[in-house]
């Protein structure tokens, strides 16, 4: 539990937070000396394979405030530092990029600095100064919790380390005057260059989810998920690669932490406006802490890379004008910058938690409490996230006019009427004109076929025109053939055929070459063209 203590000195009241009753310097300096301690010791061992007990192997080192022979002296309270599975979280930190003498660098040789808590675990925060790490105290039965977690959490980074899920980087132990601080280092889900306009803690309930009094009178507030409605009514806008990508990683992410029966986990999600940024930057305000932007070094650290789905390299979008944000967009079309992680990962579904959940659901509505059981609780966070939180850039289309969408179809049924009654016209009048009769002479393909004179064949039908035909199409229509010279030796006819378009009916001569014979047939044949 941390509290404030008052020390007076010179008429000077300083106020320093105190966390089981060790001074917060205090504190920072123990941490500083024991992970400068054990990480420079670790650097002398060989690396090799992670094996199943290197995640339950504890190393511990005291430090006495005069010094030994392997560590340094110190003006703190003497003071013992435990490191958990020492191996195994060298492997994490490899796995990310992080190089022992950079991880030194950041927790060792530079201050720490302290951060408020918003949350009601009462944990102290601190960063380290170039952003890239959170150290957080821990309770027993989260520290605890870690142990066993660790070897889930290892197969869970090596298939993916794109991942909002929390990145840890070790896990230590302070023990000084028969207390026990415990100790996580994590990555930093919202850097310090960036100011943060907004910024949510949202677990997808609705029951007390709303910033208190308090906490609204902050100069950066914590909001939750009913001010994030109230605020961002209309939710944030994402391009559809980028909405994909994010809620692919997410839905992921809550499957891992439902099989490990996790619950009561939180999205922190820090919104930084860029209209208002340069708003601020033309009248001369400093944004975040002043300091010239500088992007995390560590792998897959920022937002964007937590979430990219086709493995580009981190250069590619950490610049120095998104700093590892996610482009987005309210819906009134404001430029923004989304950093966002899981947090809170460690509280199980256990007996302590099913005893909160039942009393809450026999005063409330069971559904909408933050503690519920991890199936439910994942299925309600994605949902709230995917409907109230993230949404998808609806692209514009085309839309043509209805005028122009039945234009073309209307004149193609107009030219078609028209052309239909105009060639039903030029029938009739070549059927009182012309010959009564004709004998069969050709059939479709060219061969000389003579049917029966007995047997009218008068097969009726409308024409059937195609766009851009004009020679060469034959319809089932009426065909009038002109029959001229034709011989009785059917099998010396030496006839030739000439289809020609006319007037949009099809007439068939046929001329003979060989002999002049005039017949003249009283009875009345039509030619049957079969298609």
């Amino acid at each position: 539990m941390s509290t404030t203590t008052e020390n007076g000195m010179g008429g000077s009241t300083g106020r320093e937070k105190t966390y089981k009753k060790t001074t917060s310097s205090a504190l920072k300096g123990a941490i500083q000396l024991g992970i400068g301690y054990t990480v420079g010791n670790l650097t002398s061992k060989p690396d090799r394979d992670v094996l199943m007990q290197d995640f339950y192997v504890v190393e511990s080192v005291f430090l006495p405030s005069e010094g030994s022979n392997l560590t340094p002296a110190h003006h703190y309270p003497d003071f013992r530092f435990k490191t958990y599975a020492p191996l195994a979280f060298r492997y994490f930190r490899d796995l990310f990029g992080i190089k022992p003498d950079d991880y030194l660098y950041s927790l060792v040789n530079e201050p720490l600095i302290e951060l408020t808590n918003p949350g009601a675990s009462g944990s102290l925060f601190y960063l380290t100064s170039d952003d890239e790490f959170i150290i957080k105290t821990v309770q027993h039965k989260e520290a605890k919790f870690l142990q066993r977690l660790l070897p889930g959490y290892y197969m869970n980074l090596n298939q993916n380390p794109r991942t909002l899920l929390p990145k840890f980087y070790g896990l230590y132990c302070i023990q000084s005057g028969g207390i026990n601080i415990r100790l996580v280092v994590m990555n930093n889900v919202l850097p310090r260059s960036v100011k943060m306009h907004y910024k949510y803690d949202l677990k997808g309930s609705t029951y007390k989810r709303r910033a208190s009094r308090k906490e609204r009178e902050k100069s950066c507030p914590t909001y939750k998920d009913l001010d994030f409605q109230d605020m961002h009514e209309e939710g944030l806008y994402f391009d559809t690669e980028t909405y994909n990508n994010l809620m692919k990683t997410l839905q992921r992410d809550c499957r891992v932490l439902e099989s490990f029966k996790i619950m009561d986990y939180s999205l922190l999600l820090g919104v930084h406006v860029l209209d208002q940024h340069q708003r601020d930057s033309s009248e001369g305000q400093a944004g975040g802490d002043g300091r010239r932007p500088q992007g995390q070094r560590v792998l897959y650290s920022t937002a964007m890379e937590s979430i990219q789905g086709d493995g580009k390299a981190a250069e590619v979008l950490s610049t120095d004008d998104t700093m590892g944000g996610i482009p987005a967009k309210t819906h009134k079309d404001e430029k923004l910058l989304i950093f966002l992680g899981i947090i809170d990962i460690l509280q199980s579904y256990r007996l302590m938690k099913k005893l909160e959940h039942s009393w809450k659901a026999l005063v409330y509505d069971g559904d909408t409490v933050s503690v519920h059981r991890p199936g439910f609780y994942a299925t309600r966070f994605l949902k709230f996230m995917s409907t109230r939180v993230f949404r998808k850039n609806q692209p514009l289309r085309f839309s043509p006019s209805k005028r122009t969408r039945t234009s073309i179809p209307a004149l193609k049924c107009s030219s078609h009427e028209i052309l239909s009654s105009q060639t039903d016209e030029r029938i009739e009048e070549d059927q009182r004109d012309r010959l009564g009769g004709a004998r069969s002479l050709a059939s479709l393909d060219g061969q000389a076929v003579f049917g029966s004179y007995l047997r009218p064949d008068l097969v009726p039908a409308n024409p059937c025109f195609y766009e851009g035909s004009s020679v060469g199409t034959i319809s089932t229509s009426s065909i009038f053939v002109n029959v001229d010279n034709q011989t009785e030796e059917r099998d010396d006819v030496g006839s030739s055929s000439t289809f020609t378009l006319e007037d949009s009916a099809i007439c068939l001569t046929s001329e003979q070459s060989t002999m002049d014979v005039d017949i003249d047939r009283d009875d009345g044949s039509v030619l049957d063209v079969y298609l």
